[in-house]
């Protein structure tokens, strides 16, 4: 098998079938979006060269693209600083070892595996103004007459999106970081041990600097998806031009195959995937010196 695999042209007839299938799927279509993100086309007339009129659109003549990215945000935020820190505070707790502890690590990875759709229409009902169960359980503290419109309110409606969202997949980062916490070896809480670090403090010297590398998994995981975010939002609130809920993924989507504005279209997507791309690098460049530490030990 060694022999096999130190001949180059063997190597190549493995990996050009996954590497065209990549050419083809990802990196072709991004320079044909780019290319089309240039003119001015509706997918049936003639083509008009714009050059970068599409782009100053964005962030000029378009304040639902802006209220979008403001969205995107605030999903990026709470992703990456309130569903990972929760998710690892069970994953710690559950790899100390707990009882029932599989089946804990089943029941918080469920949601994980609930299409997002149904996700999104769970938590409509969650907070429906009329039967919603926040509503109810205010009144049942004490408040009768309390009906508030949480879906349809400019200051509410897009969060109660973001807290569904941020809670689905707070078990998918959680599996992730317990598999990552139960590779580590005892020795290092051993050590710790003796040298007086305890609980917090052996989860934030040991666990916390050893994990580094898969916590940045996580970190690129979670802000990325947070940039698609698309089905959960269409099924608690619709995809209607509605400022307060807008996302970049449905307005693309509105433009590309509603509007027709292939161009401008084109301009919004590859504008997300330059900031995936952007995101991913710097957060490997954050991450760098973490791994390098992790790697050492």
């Amino acid at each position: 098998m060694d022999r096999l695999l130190s001949n180059k042209w063997t190597i190549a007839a493995f990996v050009a079938p996954a590497l065209l299938i990549f050419l083809g799927v990802v990196i072709v279509p991004l320079f044909i979006t780019g290319y089309y993100s240039l003119f001015d086309y509706n997918g049936l007339s003639k083509m008009e060269f714009a050059g970068v009129e599409n782009y100053k659109r964005l962030f000029t003549n378009d304040p639902l693209f802006l209220q979008s990215l403001k969205n995107m945000s605030i999903l990026i935020f709470g992703s990456v600083f309130v569903q990972i820190p929760i998710a690892f505070l069970i994953a710690n707790k559950l790899a100390k070892g707990v009882p029932g502890e599989k089946a804990f690590r089943t029941i918080y990875f469920i949601p994980v595996v609930i299409a997002a759709t149904i996700i999104g229409k769970l938590f409509y009902y969650i907070f429906s103004a009329d039967v919603g169960m926040v509503n109810a359980l205010v009144r049942a503290l004490g408040v009768p007459d309390f009906h508030f419109n949480w879906l349809t309110n400019p200051g509410t409606a897009f969060l109660c999106v973001a807290f569904a969202a941020i809670w689905q997949y707070i078990g998918y980062h959680m599996l992730i970081l317990y598999a990552g916490i139960k590779s580590i070896s005892t020795d290092y809480f051993e050590a710790a041990m003796i040298d007086g670090a305890t609980g917090a403090k052996a989860t934030w010297h040991v666990t916390v600097p050893l994990l580094a590398p898969v916590i940045k998994v996580c970190v690129v995981l979670a802000a990325v998806g947070s940039v698609k975010t698309y089905d959960i939002v269409v099924s608690m609130v619709g995809s209607g031009t509605h400022s307060g809920t807008q996302v970049p993924a449905i307005l693309l989507w509105r433009n590309l195959f509603k509007g027709r504005l292939v161009g401008y279209g084109s301009a919004q997507a590859f504008f997300l995937v330059s900031v995936c791309l952007i995101m991913s690098y710097l957060i490997n460049r954050m991450f760098k010196k973490s791994e390098e530490n992790a790697s050492m030990s």
